[in-house]
């Protein structure tokens, strides 16, 4: 079975996507082909996506499923009028809170994706640019660091820093793992003052090789032999430093930073 499902906002559309996307996941028999369309805040946008709609419908030969969060009335009734099911993400949850709270609604477009408060949007480009100065070792200055990410190379350090910076503004330092540290098996030196917001990241041997064979093909860095070795030193080093390991080899990044944070005691809010 395939089904068209349209992600449709007068803002990023991120939100409706991310939140009908979870929805989506309980359907895994289900072949879904998704299309965001951002920033329909007018009528004659929202005309040429229902179009879009009614297009794909047809080419189906079933409704698509259509999620939109759209703050005017007057655009979001002309979906109404499409040949998809429309699952309005705002409507329902704006009207029950505004009864829980007993205070009327301000609307206004893109606020859960924009930079109405300077503040927090310079935490999170600060903790982004950290990231980055800070990733695969290229400095070892963690005084400033919230949390250090370590392991070998490919676990996912780097993706899951970036990530904790953008959504959560956290300052994420990241360092690799070398054969002199696995060999030695102790942290160097400039982890050991940082050891209690240190975590390991550690994925599984043969997954490991896949992912090293694509970056370098037939190398000895890439090798099964050279992989296990890698995976077996690391986890007794870390073991023997008392570091929190996370799995990577079946978890997304979302969920990697989700339980480091809750590990750590971190309580953010999510931008």
């Amino acid at each position: 079975m395939r089904r068209t499902v349209f992600f449709i906002s007068d803002g990023t559309a991120i939100t409706t996507e991310t939140v009908g996307h979870s929805l989506l996941t309980q359907f895994p028999g289900v072949t879904f082909r998704q299309f965001r369309i951002p920033f329909v805040d007018n009528p004659e946008k929202a005309r040429d996506a229902v179009a879009r709609i009614n297009r794909a419908c047809a080419e189906d030969g079933a409704p698509a499923i259509v999620f939109i969060s759209i703050i005017d009335d007057r655009t979001r009734s002309l979906f109404s009028g499409s040949r998809g099911i429309t699952l309005d993400l705002f409507a329902d949850f704006l009207n029950t809170l505004e009864k829980a709270l007993d205070v009327g609604r301000q609307s206004s477009v893109g606020r859960a994706h924009g930079v109405a408060n300077s503040d927090r949007y310079e935490d999170r480009m600060e903790a982004t640019n950290y990231a980055l100065t800070h990733d695969d070792g290229i400095s070892l200055s963690y005084t400033n660091a919230d949390l250090i990410l370590v392991g070998i190379s490919r676990t996912g350090k780097t993706p899951t820093c970036l990530y904790m910076a953008l959504h959560f503004g956290v300052k994420a330092a990241n360092y690799p793992l070398t054969d002199k540290d696995l060999e030695q098996q102790h942290l160097p030196a400039h982890l050991r003052p940082h050891r209690a917001k240190t975590v390991g990241l550690m994925i599984d041997a043969d997954r490991l090789a896949q992912i090293r064979e694509t970056r370098r093909p037939g190398s000895p860095y890439a090798s099964l032999k050279q992989c296990h070795w890698e995976v077996d030193a690391a986890e007794s080093l870390l073991r023997a430093e008392g570091i929190e390991v996370f799995p990577t080899t079946h978890s997304s990044i979302e969920e990697i930073a989700s339980r480091i944070l809750v590990h750590l005691g971190m309580q953010r809010e999510m931008y």
